[in-house]
């Protein structure tokens, strides 16, 4: 009896065709798009739903950067070192910032209840043209001292995740706070408090 020929073996012993290999081909092709799309959602996913206000500063507990910078209205130079022994308030804001005027009624109120208690208010546009700066603040109040940063090296120095971010600086000159988004008046007062002499620690 003759043995069987290669045409009558058994199908699962020949070899794939052509058309076995591209479906396998598509669908290793597929799995990897898959298998990267859901990589990627879940990446976003984390990123997305992590709270850049709790980003905490290197700067926290550490000396605050000192500068020398020129008000905004070209008046005189503001530097940091100048108000040692007093508790400072340095807020990074912009005319095109859209938080930075809803916390600015928080930073009016602030200001209002500790300038008479020796606590110092900075404020420093952010890539803002001195035109709109200028405008922005005729519009909205506020007469702390505003400061020009020329290319926003202050802000590197503070490590500025974006604007609005407010940190507050105790008499020694130690970052006690740094808040990121639009500052609440309770959370910016209370750490004020804090900050000032005779607090308890």
């Amino acid at each position: 009896m003759e043995s069987p020929g290669p045409m009558s073996a058994h199908p699962s012993t020949l070899e794939p065709t052509q058309a076995v290999r591209r479906r396998r081909k598509r669908w290793v092709l597929v799995a990897g798009v898959l298998g990267g799309a859901t990589l990627l959602t879940t990446l976003l996913a984390f990123g997305l739903s992590r709270d850049p206000t709790l980003i905490r500063s290197p700067l926290l507990g550490r000396a605050a950067p000192d500068f020398s910078l020129r008000t905004l209205d070209g008046t005189g130079t503001v530097r940091l070192s100048q108000f040692s022994g007093q508790v400072v308030v340095i807020n990074f804001w912009a005319s095109w910032c859209l938080d930075c005027r809803v916390e600015h009624s928080a930073l009016m109120a602030a200001w209002q209840r500790y300038r008479d208690q020796g606590v110092v208010f900075l404020g420093i546009p952010f890539q803002d043209r001195t035109a709109d700066s200028k405008a922005y603040l005729a519009e909205v109040g506020g007469d702390w001292p505003q400061l020009v940063d020329p290319g926003e090296r202050t802000a590197l120095a503070y490590g500025l995740y974006g604007v609005p971010e407010t940190f507050v600086i105790r008499p020694d000159g130690v970052v006690t706070y740094k808040s990121v988004g639009a500052v609440d008046y309770g959370a910016l007062t209370d750490q004020i408090e804090r900050a000032l002499p005779g607090h308890p620690a």
